[in-house]
Formats: structure tokens, sequence, C-alpha cells
């Protein structure tokens, strides 16, 4: 349930901002229309440095996350990244909920339901390992694609079973070796279908094997995906263009407050 007294936060993540401006600008600009009261906060949550064992920087870091939401006083925060989630729901006492848990409670815009009910396209749902018990947030992202009208089977490796990308927990500096392993062994699950992800950095690590892969917003937002389309290049693979979205992420969220 949507309580529009209650002032709530959105935090696209890290690798969301250094992925597609554009989506989480029009995400912003969409959970406002829905909220009253309403704040955006573009900040990293900690994760990569807590995963490789610097956790005094990290508190330092994430206290410093937790000043900012209490200065723009908001209540209850909205999350995209699963691994965002995680890291509040363990160390923070404010409420969080995922994005994929609210779309369905704001429901999607108009213009944007059923846009794909004549694509021929079937996917196939890659949950986050961060995700994995989140029920609320699984059922979200099948409830989204339903909507806007697409296809879609079960990985047999899906929900509580879901295999990691191989990018999970830093593993990929310290041991390349080992991430090429465990994307292989995700892979190798996954039945030829294109891949829906609602993590980016899930969707680089396929995009870097050589497997379709469209994160979530991209099929709200952008165009309709047919069988034969190519996704978007991976973005997340050159540092340029992380930084370069990220600075962009920015600039467009500030105009969702002008």
């Amino acid at each position: 349930m949507i309580d529009k007294a209650k002032h709530y936060g959105f935090m696209p993540g890290c690798s969301l901002a250094s992925y597609n401006p554009e989506a989480v600008a029009k995400t912003t600009a969409y959970l406002k229309s829905c909220l009253p009261k309403f704040s955006a906060v573009l900040k990293c949550c900690g994760k990569p440095t807590k995963d490789i064992g610097q956790y005094e920087l990290f508190r330092e870091r994430f206290a410093g996350l937790e000043q900012d939401l209490e200065e723009v006083h908001v209540e209850e925060l909205i999350l995209a990244c699963p691994n965002c989630k995680a890291v509040f729901e363990k160390e923070s006492n404010t409420k969080v909920r995922s994005l994929w848990e609210i779309l369905p409670k704001t429901g999607l815009p108009e213009e944007v339901r059923g846009k794909a009910k004549d694509s021929d396209m079937i996917f196939t749902i890659h949950d986050s390992c961060s995700a994995r018990y989140d029920k609320e947030a699984q059922e979200g992202i099948r409830w989204i694609l339903k909507e806007l009208g697409y296809q879609y089977v079960e990985s047999e490796y899906s929900g509580e079973k879901t295999k990691c990308c191989g990018f999970g927990g830093q593993v990929n500096p310290a041991n390349p070796d080992m991430t090429r392993k465990v994307m292989r062994r995700r892979i190798e699950t996954l039945e030829d279908y294109p891949v829906v992800v609602y993590c980016s950095t899930c969707r680089s690590a396929f995009m870097q094997n050589h497997v379709k892969a469209w994160h979530i917003l991209d099929l709200i937002w952008g165009p309709v995906v047919h069988m034969g389309d190519e996704p978007g290049c991976d973005v997340l693979e050159k540092p340029d263009n992380v930084w370069h979205n990220r600075f962009e992420t920015r600039k467009q969220m500030m105009k969702c407050f002008e």
C-alpha cells in the first residue's frame, strides 16, 4: 500500500545510474508524479567497500548517506538495486522497499501498459542473488512484464534457486577466473533465451558473455523489443562511460525537481 502522507525517497544505485540515465530520470519523474512527498538520492550505499573488507570506511560512508536521507526527511526509501536493499536491511533502521514492489502498487504509466502485446519476444528472467528471498521484488518483475505484454518462461534456477551472474561480492577484481567460471555456470541454465534482469551489473555479466540481456527499465521506457532485436551495448564495460553516465544521471534527476 502507498501512504501518500509519507515522505518517500528514491535511490537508483550506482550501477543503474551508470547504465541508463534516461531510464532513471523517467522513473524519478514518474514516482514524483505518484507520491506527493518525494525526494531522490544519488549516492553509493557502500557495498563494494564493505565487500573488500574496509569496514570502517564503509561505516563512515554509509553514515553520510543516512545523514543525507535524514536531512531531506525521507521516511521510506525506494531502491532499484537489490544489493542496496540488502545493505539497508542489514545496516539501517530506515524502512526500505524495492522499486519492483512499489510499481505494481502505483501502476505503470498508462502509455506503456500493453505496449508489447504484439511482440513475438519470449524472455527468461534472471533473479539477482541478492534478491533470492525477496518475493515481492520477484513477483513485481513478473507483474511488470505481464503489464507490458511480454511473454516469458521461468528458468529452472529462478527465485530462491537462482544462480549468481558471476559479478557478486567483488570477486572479479580478486579472482577473474572464478568470475568467468560462475558466469558460465549461470549461462548454461538459460537455454538460449534472451534475459530480463533488474540489476545492471547482472546485465553487464551476461552481455560480456554474448547473452542478449535487457534491464526491466529498458522494457518499460524503451522501444518494444521483438525476436531478433539486439540490446544496447554493455555500457558498464568501459569506465569512461560509467562516469559520464553518472554525471548525466545527476543532471537529469535534478531537472525532475525544477
